[in-house]
């Protein structure tokens, strides 16, 4: 345990210093190489910025439209069926779009049932087990000028639904409903 958390310390610092030694034995010029880098970085920050103006927007009006609500209720049978809680169907939803958003989702529910509460760990697992695939898909995509985004719009999607469905039979499973 105490070699795992030295090497947590270290590891970074020590990657950062292998690239530099690399670089500056091919001779390269790293500093400049470093702030090129930074100067892309920011550039893409920019070209980010409307996607994900865009995608935060929606994501607010369909919260404070109410829909999200009108949906948990309409599919609640079902959730009660298959063993999954109600109360984290909006982290599910919510995940593939932001993960901000998710993650205080997440917080809130821990805090309302607590860390060790079957819903507690479920909101866990499932924030680790799915990604922002809309927010990829926005953003990414959009920033590099991608336009068919069908295909990995699925796939990322699936990979989302399979994410919340092991989350909620490995968490039963281990813990218990």
């Amino acid at each position: 345990m105490a070699f795992m958390t030295a090497l947590s310390l270290w590891l970074i610092p020590i990657l950062i210093a292998v690239i530099l030694l690399y670089g500056t034995f091919r001779k390269t010029a790293t500093y400049e190489t470093f702030v090129e880098g930074g100067k892309d970085g920011f550039s893409l920050a920019v070209s980010i910025m409307p996607f994900l103006v865009g995608m935060l927007t929606a994501i607010g009006v369909f919260r404070a439209s109410g829909a999200m609500d009108a949906l948990i209720r309409a599919i609640e049978p079902f959730l009660s069926a298959v063993g999954m809680p109600a109360e984290v169907v909006p982290l599910a939803l919510m995940r593939p779009i932001s993960g901000t958003g998710a993650l205080g989702l997440m917080a809130e529910l821990i805090k309302i049932h607590g860390p060790d509460s079957f819903i507690g760990r479920l909101a866990s697992v499932m924030q680790g087990s799915t990604d922002t695939t809309f927010y990829v898909v926005t953003v990414y995509f959009g920033a590099v000028g991608i336009h068919r985004i069908g295909d990995a719009l699925k796939v990322g999607l699936l990979a989302d639904a399979v994410g919340v469905i092991c989350s909620v039979v490995i968490v039963t499973l281990i813990f218990g409903a």
